[in-house]
């Protein structure tokens, strides 16, 4: 278990929810990967991303899927590509990365609370 944290400290991460836009192959990444360039909505805009989620998406399964990112974390460069967002998901039971995203609708740019 991590250490705790106080409320305040949860507060300065910036979880929002995004809708792919775009998505492609990236096979320039030392692991199988792939870009996605997702809505988060008026505020904060569109941000590109890499994930490793190859083993359960397509970039074709993704374009319109709701997403869950941190978009609060310095741009990272990954190979040619500028990273600039976190999408979350979850290890299954083989280690593939299953992506979070709300069971609902809501709105590109909603805050996690």
């Amino acid at each position: 278990m991590a250490d705790a944290i106080t409320f305040d400290d949860f507060l300065k991460v910036d979880i929002r929810v995004g809708r792919v836009l775009r998505a492609e192959p990236f096979p320039e990444a030392r692991k199988p990967a792939i870009k996605m360039w997702v809505d988060f909505g008026a505020e904060i805009g569109e941000r590109k991303t890499s994930a490793q989620i190859t083993a359960h998406y397509s970039p074709e399964d993704l374009i319109g899927k709701q997403v869950i990112g941190v978009v609060n974390f310095p741009p990272r460069q990954i190979g040619k590509f500028m990273s600039e967002v976190l999408v979350l998901g979850l290890h299954d039971a083989d280690g593939g990365v299953v992506l979070l995203s709300p069971d609902k609708e809501v709105p590109e740019g909603a805050r996690m609370c």
